[in-house]
This record gives C-alpha cells, sequence and structure tokens, in this order.
C-alpha cells in the first residue's frame, strides 16, 4: 500500500558501489529539472538520523563524506540491518513523506527489499537505474576497500539484482556520462 501524500509520476531508483557517482548523478539530474519537479530521496538520511539520536553523535557530520562517517560507518551499517529485519520499509517510509513533486530520485537504494517495497508501493512508476564506475576511477574519487562495508549486504545487496531498466557507466568520460544523461532526461520529461 503506498503512503498518504502524493503520487509521483516516475520514481528512479539509483544503485551503486560507493564511490560510482550516485548523488553526483542525482544531484545533475534535479539541478536540469528543477527542485520543483524533482526530489532527490536519500535513504540514508533517516538511518544516519536516527543513529545520531540513538549513539548521541553528530548528525550533520555523518551526512557529509568525512573521517567522522566513516568512523561509525561499519556500525550504522549494522544498526540499520537490524532495523530493516524489524521493518523492511522502515527507511523507505520515513523518506516519502510529505514529498510533492512529481519525479522521484532515490538516490541510495541498496537492497533488493528496498526495490521491492517500491515497487510494491509505486508499481509501474518504477524504475532501477545502476551507476556502474572502475574501480580504478572510484579510487581516483577516494575509495578505499573496507572490509566489513564493502563486502556487505549495503554494497553488494543488488550485486545480482538482474536487469536494471537503465544503467549509468560513470568512469570519468564527461562526454559519455552527459549523452547517457541526456537519454535518461528525455524518458524523464515524456513523464511530465
Amino acid at each position: 500500500m503506498a503512503p498518504l501524500g502524493a503520487s509521483p509520476r516516475l520514481v528512479l531508483l539509483f544503485s551503486g558501489k560507493r564511490k560510482s557517482g550516485k548523488d553526483f548523478v542525482t544531484e545533475r539530474l534535479q539541478s536540469r529539472l528543477g527542485g520543483n519537479i524533482c526530489a532527490i530521496l536519500r535513504l540514508s538520511g533517516p538511518l544516519k538520523e536516527q543513529y545520531a539520536r540513538e549513539h548521541d553523535l553528530d548528525f550533520q557530520r555523518l551526512l557529509d563524506a568525512s573521517t567522522y562517517k566513516e568512523t561509525y560507518r561499519r556500525d550504522m551499517i549494522c544498526w540499520g540491518e537490524q532495523k530493516r529485519q524489524a521493518d523492511p520499509g522502515f527507511f523507505c517510509r520515513k523518506i516519502v513523506e510529505g514529498v510533492s513533486q512529481p519525479i522521484w530520485l532515490v538516490s541510495d537504494t541498496r537492497r533488493a527489499s528496498d526495490i521491492q517495497w517500491f515497487q510494491e508501493a509505486y508499481g509501474a512508476v518504477i524504475q532501477t537505474v545502476r551507476v556502474v564506475a572502475s574501480e580504478q576511477s572510484r579510487q581516483q574519487r577516494g575509495w578505499v576497500f573496507t572490509p566489513g562495508v564493502d563486502d556487505a549486504e549495503s554494497e553488494c545487496g543488488l550485486d545480482n539484482f538482474g536487469n536494471f531498466d537503465w544503467v549509468i557507466e560513470n568512469h570519468g568520460d564527461e562526454q559519455c556520462l552527459e549523452d547517457q544523461l541526456e537519454h535518461l532526461l528525455e524518458f524523464i520529461q515524456a513523464k511530465l
């Protein structure tokens, strides 16, 4: 059952490895569509907020790409998994509350249960988008393999998902990325 509130015309569920560029891609799309048309929703937002509250941490510092966040990442992942096991839609429901824009970009879909929740709630308006980048590109963006993080479900849960509706290659070639985004933007604008 879909949560109360506005019904989106299109929900794009973005997934990808750390430092693949999910936030970069979604922010670029939103900047072209406008904030009144397009909302970026982050599943990690309510997770980090609740985790910070329960552990007396600085919520704002958990939102950035700092070493502060990395210090707590592994424990935050375990805590989030416990919440999801108790209620798979807990974080999904939180991010859609009060969203009124017709286009939703969920920038950090990480698990099959996230996709399943959105598909059950919103059906045919769901599209899955995988952002991929080579290890070399990710390393240039600061990625370093971290045991317990990069081999956890939060990073690997959709590795064998199957066919994504869209695959965006973000290896560092600006023109290649631009061409892919233009194609996706045409699709999005057709839904308005």
